[in-house]
């Protein structure tokens, strides 16, 4: 052999050997990580043995004597999964992710040590009743106990092994209560209500007059779409729904303004574009079984490992003392179940979305701000910031009677005019007692109890659907909603009057609305209008979803009812409904237009179109490239860059209008001079473009187009996944899976027009919950129950989600056993 080959041969062995050798270590470090799930461990606090169930998808389900034991096992079976995105967590919630991820992550830390979710959480902890208190702290105990188990970082996971290569990591701190109570924070500002939304309507009125902007916020179209609850009003100080509102001059007023509403340039109110979900309950008046049906999917950003953690709490005899058989979607470092069902009662979320959240414009001077014709003295604090492989930053927070100083560290919230800042108000700033609410819920065993947990679930206000084994439905809106002295919190208010402040009292709870076993005999909640102004007077938003996917849902159920009794199977087909609710509006316009090029061919398709956005459709490909189309080349001339429109049922709103108004300014693209566009010159364009895009995609066959080769998943995980380098991301990033579905639809998984078809937010899981038989039930998570990437369980939901297919629930001693593939106890 020449020596050249020779050589080559020699170096390739070489690195072969390297690589195998590589190979070896990377195993051998990411399997060390894995969860013991057989046999006995030892864990010291414990009062007595615990038992730990897990099926073939990982998912535990754990049997104890005390509650105490329970949720400290809980502790234990959460870090043994998910301890990285728990630490992980709680950086961020603490803002102190720059001490993982050096000066990368130091913008976020400033943000978050303004606004202070962790000194909130502090406060919050001795308000709490003491047994939340106690079981928080058995939680920490079984965390940390893992925790001592385990001081090397490739025992911990992978993450901690690539963190100690990059810049030392270090050992993570003890758990506390706190760190827990921090992570509802996070849950609260992930459903924030309307920010952006104030903020991009002040965005939008730097650049056009206020009755433009106001046309991008139609107001609730109550005529086509029912609001959640339809029955009631308060009286007395209390929402009765037996009671029918009594008929005012205002009324008159505002039947009249929703006529004028109808009129294209009429304007109007406001709308939420922001993540959603979906829940609802069906009574057993009209179910197979005769007991109600309860479904429930969260719309939230999509994560890698899902933000659900499926688990079965549950003590072995029901007592006083020990009143937990509770099984459903549970967040790591967070103890109890946050949606599922107990052996008695079912619960699901939807957000609610009320305006819970007001920036203020402030006028600062030095270390005072103006308030009510004073000068009052800013509260000031610093923040050290550690930052990985640099220098510690520190920061000086300030905050007036509102709030703190934002304008800094959160981007687009800048002042104007007189104002030189802007302070953030929000409800979760303030101390309160939504962890009592999970351990209340996680014991209630009727309607009563049910409201009674409801009563404490402050923040993020939501829409709880309810049902139980004795065949009652309900609704009830929790939530601390505030109450202003005047305005509505669309907008950035001056803060200096005085006059645009909350009152002291939130909204009674016995005033929020609320329905029990209603006349429909179902119940719909998709993030739409709690109620029509009309009948309820506080104001809770003006920012809904504007009910398409509610009015989907209700519409379908209404179809199972006339076609016969409702059964599982007919919850998953509804909650799997891909149909568009725009296109009908927007077609017809489409194919009126004069239309030439190969862009006919492609139109031709939206024809015969079902509606459906399925993986194989050529139709839905070519109409939501067409729909990205009409919105870019209709308001990005118009509007600054935040806000300009992502898609989503305001826009379908929004263009409706604009349909019936051809000589609308929107309509004109400013940036072409001596032109003036009409509605069907942009309609003309959007087409076109929509066609060649496509064809440079996906070639010029129309036929051949698929919807599921735009509109993909790539699961990306919360932390490393977005480092910039490839090898790590790689390790720890899944997909793309391709999905069905769209935006606004029922099966809601959502992508911005502004960047393209990629799936941006997803139903984060799914439940059914069968209320005469609690093991018939289903549920599917997004990813799977661990968080090692590698393991079995990393992400082996992922597939049979995008199917749309569900996993049984399973919840009884009996099932639960049947199903196990290990089980592991816990020993004192």
């Amino acid at each position: 052999m020449p020596w050249p080959l020779r050589w080559f041969a020699r170096v390739l062995t070489v690195l072969l050997a390297l690589a195998v050798v590589l190979a070896g270590v990377v195993v051998y470090t990411v399997q060390r990580s894995f969860p013991q799930v057989d046999g006995a461990v030892r864990l010291p606090g414990l009062a007595q043995n615990v038992e730990i169930y897990r099926d073939k998808s990982g998912i535990p389900h754990i049997y104890a004597d005390t509650a105490a034991d329970l949720f400290m096992a809980q502790g234990y079976v959460h870090a043994q999964d998910r301890f990285f995105e728990m630490d992980f967590r709680r950086h961020t919630t603490a803002g102190r992710l720059s001490e993982l991820f050096g000066a990368a992550t130091l913008d976020n830390d400033k943000a978050l040590r303004t606004m202070g979710w962790r000194r909130v959480a502090e406060q919050e902890l001795p308000l709490l009743d003491q047994s939340t208190r106690d079981y928080l702290d058995a939680y920490a105990k079984g965390v940390n106990a893992w925790l001592d188990a385990h001081p090397n970082a490739s025992s911990r996971s992978l993450e901690y092994s690539v963190l100690k290569i990059q810049n030392g990591g270090g050992r993570p701190e003890k758990w506390t209560p706190v760190d827990s109570l921090a992570w509802l924070k996070a849950m609260a500002w992930d459903l924030r209500s309307n920010m952006e939304d104030e903020i991009d309507r002040a965005l939008a009125l730097t650049k056009l007059p206020r009755e433009r902007v106001d046309q991008l916020y139609p107001g609730y179209p109550y005529d086509r779409h029912l609001p959640i609850v339809n029955q009631g009003t308060i009286e007395r100080n209390r929402f009765d729904q037996q009671v029918e509102p009594r008929l005012r001059a205002g009324d008159a007023l505002a039947r009249a303004a929703g006529t004028l509403d109808a009129v294209p340039s009429t304007m109007g109110t406001a709308d939420r574009d922001g993540l959603g979900s979906n829940s609802w309950v069906v009574s057993g008046e009209y179910t197979a079984s005769g007991k109600p049906l309860l479904a429930n999917d969260p719309h939230l950003a999509a994560q890698m490992p899902s933000v659900w953690y499926q688990a079965g709490l549950h003590c072995r005899k029901l007592s006083a003392e020990c009143p937990y058989d509770v099984t459903g979607f549970t967040f790591s470092g967070v103890p109890g179940v946050i949606i599922g069902h107990t052996d008695k009662i079912a619960w699901g979320f939807t957000n609610l979305g009320p305006d819970v959240s007001d920036l203020f414009l402030e006028q600062v001077d030095g270390d005072t701000y103006l308030y009510k014709g004073q000068r009052l003295p800013l509260e000031t604090r610093r923040e050290q910031i550690k930052v990985a492989g640099g220098s510690p930053v520190t920061i000086t927070v300030k905050s007036t009677r509102h709030g703190p100083l934002i304008d800094d560290v959160i981007g687009g919230a800048r002042p104007s005019g007189e104002a030189n800042a802007v302070a953030l108000q929000w409800t979760a700033l303030t101390p309160g007692r939504t962890a009592d609410s999970i351990f209340l819920l996680n014991r209630a065993a009727d309607w009563e109890e049910f409201r009674a947990a409801a009563a404490l679930f402050e923040v993020p206000a939501q829409n709880l659907v309810y049902a139980d084994t004795s065949g009652t439905i309900g609704y009830q809106a929790p939530g601390r909603i505030p109450v202003r002295e005047s305005g509505d919190g669309t907008l950035p208010a001056p803060g200096w009057t005085g006059e645009y402040d909350w009152k002291p009292a939130p909204i009674p709870y016995d005033q929020l609305p609320s329905v029990r076993n209603p006349a429909d005999g179902f119940i719909v909640t998709a993030n739409n209008a709690v109620i029509d102004p009309n009948r309820y007077r506080p104001l809770l938003t003006k920012d809904w979803a504007y009910g398409y996917r509610s009015e989907r849902i209700r519409s379908l159920i209404t179809e199972a009812i006339q076609q016969g009794p409702i059964d599982a199977a007919v919850m998953s087909r509804i909650q799997q409904d891909t149909h568009n609710g725009f296109a009908d509006t927007l077609i017809p316009a489409l194919l009126r237009v004069d239309l030439a090029g190969p862009g006919v061919a492609a139109r031709e398709l939206l024809k015969t179109w079902d509606r459906r956005q399925d993986l194989g459709s050529a139709a839905a490909a070519f109409f939501n490239a067409v729909w990205r189309q009409v919105l870019v080349r209709t308001f990005n001339d118009d509007l600054p860059e935040s806000a300009r429109p992502t898609g989503g049922d305001r826009w379908y709103e929004v263009v409706r209008r604009l349909l019936d108004a051809p000589g609308d300014p929107f309509w004109d693209n400013v940036t072409t001079r001596n032109l003036k566009e009409t509605r069907d010159d942009i309609l003309r364009q959007a087409m076109a473009s929509a066609y060649q895009e496509l064809a440079d995609r996906l070639g010029e066959d129309v036929k051949a187009w698929r919807w599921g080769d735009l509109h993909q998943l790539e699961l990306v995980n919360g932390s490393l996944g977005t480092s910039g380098i490839a090898p790590v991301e790689a390790l720890f990033n899944r997909g793309p899976l391709r999905v069905p579905g769209g935006k606004d639809a029922v099966n809601a998984t959502g992508w911005n027009v502004q960047t393209g078809y990629a799936i941006t937010t997803v139903p984060s899981m799914r439940m059914i919950v069968d209320l005469s038989d609690l093991d018939k039930s289903q549920w599917i998570n997004l990813t799977g129950a661990s968080g090692h990437a590698f393991h079995d369980n990393y992400w082996d939901q992922a597939e049979a989600w995008a199917r749309g297919d569900l996993l049984p629930m399973r919840s009884t001693p009996q099932a639960v056993r049947k199903a196990a593939v290990h089980t592991l106890r816990l020993t004192p």
